[in-house]
């Protein structure tokens, strides 16, 4: 149980955070000492990218209880993001009349959003609110059909013509900036539809708008090339060509861990400020917060679209570092799943904990299948028929899930607020 930290109570030396922290640097090091510096070095930027994942979503678990099983959706905006804004410009499409074209489409899609919403707005005129929603759903509806065909004909121009309309050309970390923001402006538009819904529902409406986002993507041919991918992408740093694989990714990792530290260092200062104490009151007891004059919706949603913000940012680096932008790799057991046993396991809202937590199971997700596979040659070299050199490669794969399955069951068992719990500070 957390003791509250007073006079009678005096600040303890924070020994399980040093023990934690000691024994996942050894581990990291075993992993160095195993597989080379080059491949673990790649294993702790895509750490570092997750860690930052975790931090947006343990704001949004940990801090105001807002359970968001949609992260994914958020990490491939911001992956979009970093596509759109750091691929070479597509000449093809911008020396023709289609951008004119496209932009004209667009137009009319936001003349026909506006339409609606104006439609939606009569019954400020005087007419019968049933009478209003009547015309504002047929309204709807033939203004889609119209703008849809509209839209239809000139991106199967550009697919024609010039593929998709390509990128920018513009230094990758503008890419991971529009990324976060990008991902904070749809999490702003979810909040308000969905923040009013209680935890289990919020999770399905999250879950339901990360595969639309994925579908949109993977769709959307003109945009993203859908499945055929964008690659490479450029990196906000010299590459493996210039430096070298392990120099290139260290300076990557430098950039990853320094965004961490100020993450982590505003996080802190916010989650011990007026205003996490106010996100953790409407968390305990939403109708005492609400009955005290606290803005409960407000609140709620600025710690929904601070999570989501970050989100972006971290999916904008994790797919600059991959330098592929795939929206069928956008996964909900990598990019939701795993990113929940990391908050699970290093102690919601816990700042520490999660960057250790996320840290810990990437490397326990990433070593699983080496091991796996060097056990289970072991065992076949030992006679095992079961083991077949055709299936070990699938099955040693697989064993990810199992070990990942059977980490979060002993989480749950032995340390259900996880390694690192939230340090809750009673203030007289």
């Amino acid at each position: 149980m957390n003791q509250p930290v007073s006079a009678d109570n005096p600040r303890r030396f924070p020994l399980r955070e040093v023990g934690l922290c000691l024994a996942l640097i050894v581990a990291v090091l075993g992993v160095y000492a195993l597989m080379g510096a080059a491949y673990s070095t790649r294993m702790l930027v895509e750490a570092a990218c997750y860690a930052i994942l975790a931090l947006g979503l343990t704001i949004q678990w940990g801090y105001a209880g807002q359970f968001n099983a949609g992260v994914m959706g958020f990490v491939a905006l911001g992956g979009f993001s970093a596509m759109t804004f750091s691929v070479p410009v597509n000449d093809a499409f911008w020396d023709s009349e289609l951008p004119g074209q496209l932009g004209l489409a667009l137009l009319y899609v936001v003349g026909a959003i506006a339409l609606v919403w104006g439609a939606t707005r009569l019954d400020r005129l005087g007419l019968p609110k049933k009478l209003r929603t009547l015309i504002a759903v047929v309204l709807a509806v033939v203004l889609y059909l119209v703008v849809i065909s509209i839209l239809r004909d000139v991106t199967g121009e550009i697919q024609s013509r010039a593929g998709f309309i390509g990128g920018l050309g513009l230094p990758a970390w503008v890419g991971w900036i529009v990324g976060g923001a990008l991902a904070g402006g749809v999490g702003y538009f979810i909040g308000h539809i969905c923040l009013g819904l209680r935890s289990d529902y919020l999770a399905i409406a999250t879950l339901g708008i990360a595969e639309i986002i994925k579908a949109f993507l993977k769709n959307s041919d003109w945009l993203t090339r859908g499945t055929a991918t964008v690659s490479p992408l450029p990196w906000p740093t010299p590459g493996p060509g210039e430096l070298g694989f392990v120099m290139a990714r260290s300076l990557y990792l430098a950039i990853t861990v320094v965004m961490i530290a100020v993450i982590f260092f505003l996080l802190h200062r916010a989650y011990n400020a007026a205003w996490g104490r106010t996100i953790r009151a409407i968390r305990d007891n939403e109708v005492s917060s609400a009955a005290m004059g606290k803005d409960v919706n407000r609140r709620r949603l600025q710690i929904f679209v601070l999570g989501c913000i970050l989100m972006g940012i971290g999916g904008a680096a994790l797919t600059s570092f991959n330098s592929i932008f795939d929206p069928q790799g956008y996964l909900p057991l990598n990019h939701t799943f795993l990113v929940l046993v990391m908050v699970i396991l290093g102690g919601p809202g816990n700042n520490l904990g999660t960057i250790i937590g996320a840290v810990l199971v990437y490397l326990i997700w990433i070593m699983s299948e080496p091991l796996a596979l060097a056990l289970m040659q072991l065992l076949a070299n030992l006679g095992g028929d079961w083991f077949t050199g055709a299936d070990m490669q699938s099955r040693a794969l697989q064993a990810r899930v199992l070990v990942i399955g059977l980490l979060i069951t002993l989480v749950l068992r032995f340390a259900p607020k996880g390694l690192l719990p939230e340090k809750v500070k009673h203030h007289a």
